[in-house]
């Protein structure tokens, strides 16, 4: 859909999101959440990194951990973050969209009170395998404006196993950026905040993103046929 499909701004033709069915993604970079939207095929808004462009940072910036730096101060006055903006945006009436995705306590808990309509799927991915998802997919978007110590990056983070394992993927260098983006993103959005938001809820379902995603995809789509329902 693009990003005609969302506004800040009424206009004919819109309602307001927070009163429509939305499935949102939850995961971190790596857990497979593009994968299974894919997979979903349902009618998907701008994507997370999309609305921050537009609505926070106003350019792309493509240094993730600059990125991570600037939203976060964003959120000190936006404790919501992202769930703000879907709740406050315009769309048009579709039966469900899809958004990818929401991070972080703090967002999840705001979502959760200011989007009835939303369903939540959270894909949980240990460090390791978001490290080894980062250096087989080779996207551009994924950069640091610096690497970092390999080993002090990997110091209790990943197992030498798993360091080893990324060495024969990628060069030194390009392992150490990879890790350091999943070192800052779990610093700012850890899995431990969702669940203590949405462990519990009849309004989300976790997932363990190293299942194959045949498997994934076919557990979401139960759920939600029979989450939706009972709206």
């Amino acid at each position: 859909m693009g990003a005609a499909s969302f506004s800040l701004e009424p206009g004919p033709g819109r309602v307001p999101l927070r009163d429509r069915p939305v499935v949102v993604l939850v995961g971190l970079t790596g857990a497979g959440k593009t994968t299974l939207a894919r997979r979903l095929g349902m009618p998907a808004l701008p994507n997370r990194r999309e609305l921050v462009d537009r609505f926070v940072l106003g350019e792309p910036v493509t240094d993730r951990v600059e990125r991570f730096r600037r939203v976060a101060a964003w959120r000190e006055a936006h404790p919501g973050g992202v769930a703000e903006l879907l709740a406050r945006g315009f769309v048009p009436p579709e039966p469900v969209w899809l958004f990818d995705g929401l991070r972080g306590e703090g967002e999840l808990a705001y979502a959760l009170s200011h989007l009835p309509g939303a369903r939540f799927l959270v894909l949980e991915a240990d460090p390791a395998t978001r490290l080894l998802r980062l250096l087989s997919r080779r996207d551009a978007f994924d950069r640091t404006g610096g690497a970092g110590e390999l080993r002090t990056l990997a110091d209790g983070m990943v197992s030498e196993e798993v360091l080893a394992e990324a060495l024969r993927l990628a060069p030194a260098r390009e392992v150490a950026e990879k890790l350091r983006i999943v070192v800052e993103e779990s610093r700012n959005y850890g899995y431990e905040g969702v669940r203590r938001v949405l462990a519990g809820s009849p309004r989300a379902l976790f997932l363990d993103a190293r299942a194959p995603v045949d498997e994934l995809t076919e557990r979401a789509r139960a759920w939600l046929e029979v989450s939706l329902a009972d709206r």
